[in-house]
């Protein structure tokens, strides 16, 4: 018994030594933060949980709820993932893969960071309250819950952001990389998980913050580098 005691304890002892340098993974540094792209001051308050402007974007929330197919769900529920991968279909080559672009996937961690940086902050501002929360009876989301303000929609603004910054390493692919950064958000929509107008704030939102990073010089050498290897990758 004594022996089986001390195999246990060596064995949890190695998995707690394995585990522990992934818990001390820090998380990639965000490129700017609120206080330099403050959107209290860049976009408008939210509407009113009574006013009409809600009511009728739950209107259009409940249309599409019957309305939407289980192949629209099934996206919407994939693209609740804050990934540049969700782009692969557009970028349309099997080299675009995480293991193939180290660089790459680096720096578009600071990118994914930095809309948590800079949305997070407004959202406990306005504290706009999500469609399932204000009307639970009602919306019946397709996607995972969440409790945090509604507005303006981090996914939203991460797709936007993430699309801009992919369609300047991807110029040839810009249209078909912006239409899919724009379907990122409104899924948000169609997963009942956000109004309309978040989706139009996050758009805002991610553009600013697209505009405001690229004067960075962190971030400019970071992108030459993070292009060259997309671009070698891909064989472009």
């Amino acid at each position: 018994m004594r022996n089986l005691s001390t195999f246990v304890s060596l064995g949890l002892a190695a998995a707690i030594a394995f585990a522990s340098p992934v818990l001390a993974e820090e998380k990639a540094a965000p490129f700017t933060d609120a206080k330099e792209v403050n959107l209290v001051n860049l976009l408008p308050p939210p509407p009113a949980n009574d006013s009409a402007k809600t009511k009728q974007e739950i209107g259009q929330i409940l249309t599409i709820q019957v309305t939407r197919t289980p192949e629209m769900e099934a996206r919407a529920k994939a693209d609740a993932e804050e990934t540049i991968f969700r782009f692969a279909e557009v970028v349309d080559n099997p080299k675009f893969a995480k293991e193939n672009l180290p660089k790459f996937s680096a720096f578009f961690d600071r990118v994914v960071e930095t809309e948590a940086a800079v949305v997070d902050p407004a959202k406990d501002v306005w504290k706009r309250t999500r469609p399932h929360l204000l009307y639970p009876d009602l919306v019946k989301p397709a996607v995972p819950l969440s409790k945090s303000g509604s507005y303006p929609s981090g996914h939203t603004t991460v797709g936007t952001l993430m699309g801009v910054v992919l369609a300047n390493m991807l110029p040839e692919k810009r249209d078909a990389i912006m239409a899919r950064a724009w379907e990122f958000g409104w899924n948000r929509v169609i997963g009942g998980i956000h109004y309309p107008s978040d989706i139009e704030a996050g758009r805002i939102s991610g553009i600013s913050i697209a505009q405001t990073i690229m004067q960075h010089d962190d971030y400019k050498t970071e992108f030459d580098a993070a292009k060259a290897e997309l671009r070698s990758a891909l064989g472009m």
